[in-house]
């Protein structure tokens, strides 16, 4: 399985010549090359993980796939007129080669005023763990590869740092960054990346475009 880095939080993995798309954004490059998709998981409503225009370019390629997304999102769409299969903590569900696990259930706190909604995160292939905008653990699972949040108006870098000191991955790298300038990145990236050494893990700075062979 391959993973590509898009801006902010997309990803997308490869896997047997099918695709899976991963919080494709606004923030995100506008997807242009989505033939062979089988899914698409959209981990929560906010726009910087998802837009309609998005979700139509991945459907107009593939109009096979599937959407997977909490009941946010699944309100969120339908207003758009974009079907989305539900999905909810300690579901599963098999998108072509892509075995998926969904856990958590809700984004992390950004103030009081504002309304807390749903956000899955995702285990694909039982490798690479995406939590979404959260800092929920997938209990029982000895992670592989894992998606770092290291900049967002609900986080700080130490909590970032303690997450991936508690999960403990063998392999991290950074996600949801686009809210940082390129000194906030490197001083992000350098807080996770020894985070990850302390568990003997090693640390990938992937830039938006850059590949991982998993």
């Amino acid at each position: 399985m391959r993973l590509t880095k898009f801006e902010h939080a997309g990803l997308l993995l490869e896997k047997s010549g099918r695709r899976l798309f991963v919080d494709p954004g606004m923030f995100t490059t506008p997807i242009t090359d989505a033939v062979g998709t089988v899914a698409v998981v959209i981990t929560h409503e906010h726009p910087d993980h998802w837009t309609p225009e998005q979700l139509r370019r991945i459907l107009d390629a593939s109009p096979d796939a599937v959407v997977y997304g909490p009941e946010g999102v699944v309100a969120a769409a339908g207003e758009a007129g974009i079907a989305v299969t539900r999905v909810d903590p300690g579901d599963s569900v098999e998108a072509g080669p892509f075995p998926l696990r969904f856990f958590g259930g809700r984004h992390a706190v950004i103030h009081s005023s504002i309304p807390v909604v749903d956000n899955v995160g995702v285990l694909i292939d039982e490798v690479l763990y995406y939590p979404g905008d959260s800092w929920a653990v997938p209990e029982g699972v000895e992670v592989d590869l894992l998606a770092v949040p290291a900049g967002a108006p609900w986080m700080k870098i130490a909590e970032a740092m303690d997450y991936v000191l508690e999960v403990k991955p063998k392999r991290s790298f950074p996600t949801h960054e686009m809210v940082l300038s390129l000194a906030g990145k490197s001083m992000a990236n350098d807080r996770i990346q020894w985070a990850t050494e302390q568990g003997g893990g090693e640390f990938f700075g992937l830039q938006p475009g850059d590949s991982l062979d998993l």
